[in-house]
């Protein structure tokens, strides 16, 4: 059985946690070191069962416990040589990812870890580097893109492919042009390079989702641009206007921001 855990979605930190019977996925370390090891142990489970934490990208929200996670259980963390640069000289990650433990990936290159069979594709952001993962567990397929200021096409046939998905609707535009964000980081926001609004999720979704998807989950809202309810009010209105009702053909959620979501039992 497949389990998706949500331990934090959005600025204040980002962790995810894909789990099977044999074993247990971070992706992306960004909330408190505490907080993590607290929710770890509130849903049992246990350090040992962790075989790798897997990165998307360098910003803090991201980042911030990996390398003080890696260091204290010893756990292998993957991601694009240039996002573990960015690590390196992030000062917002105080204890670095030991060099023996950092394992260098490339998008479009699948890798296995246990029983997961783990594919990296670039997804268009800010950073020094971001990927967003097509996970394969189970005979199911997950798939996580955060953090994009488009939908490629690369990232369209990977929605496509999926069972499971977790996909960014970080803003609402409306919100966003009338807020109190000074001009320049609402041009960054609404760039080809910063995050994706409500509406073009849904368009993603749309252009994108097959029959075989299951289970919808919004991540990364904004907290001043964006409201849960607004975000899958959206999504849901969009995809019935196609015919698509969630509740029947697919379930859909929001993660929390600031506290865990699920288990999810996939």
């Amino acid at each position: 059985m497949l389990q998706f855990l949500s331990f934090g979605s959005g600025s204040s930190g980002n962790c995810y946690c894909l789990t099977t019977e044999n074993g247990t996925l971070l992706i992306d370390a960004g909330i408190g070191i505490r907080a993590l090891k607290k929710h770890l142990y509130a849903y049992g489970i246990s350090a040992a069962s962790i075989h790798a934490i897997l990165v998307t990208h360098d910003h803090a929200d991201h980042i911030k416990a990996v390398g003080a996670i890696s260091n204290e259980k010893q756990l292998p963390v993957y991601t694009t040589k240039a996002v573990h640069e960015g690590i390196v000289h992030n000062y917002c990650v105080t204890k670095k990812i030991p060099v023996a433990l950092q394992h260098n990936i490339s998008t479009g290159e699948q890798f296995q870890i246990a029983d997961f069979s783990i594919t990296p594709f670039a997804v268009p952001h800010d950073s020094t580097d971001c990927v967003g993962y097509r996970i394969a567990a189970d005979g199911k397929t997950f798939v996580l893109i955060t953090d994009a200021g488009e939908v490629t096409d690369e990232m369209k046939q990977y929605i496509g492919e999926a069972n499971y998905l977790v996909i960014e609707a970080n803003h609402d535009i409306e919100m966003l042009q009338q807020g109190p964000y000074p001009e320049h980081l609402k041009r960054r926001i609404a760039s080809s390079t910063g995050h994706l609004s409500n509406a073009a999720c849904a368009e993603a979704l749309l252009a994108n989702v097959t029959p075989e998807i299951r289970h919808v989950w919004l991540c990364h809202l904004s907290e001043e641009n964006n409201h849960p309810e607004l975000a899958r009010k959206t999504i849901e209105s969009a995809l019935r206007s196609h015919g698509i009702i969630v509740g029947a053909d697919l379930e859909l959620d929001v993660l929390k921001r600031k506290v865990p979501s699920g288990p999810y039992y996939l």
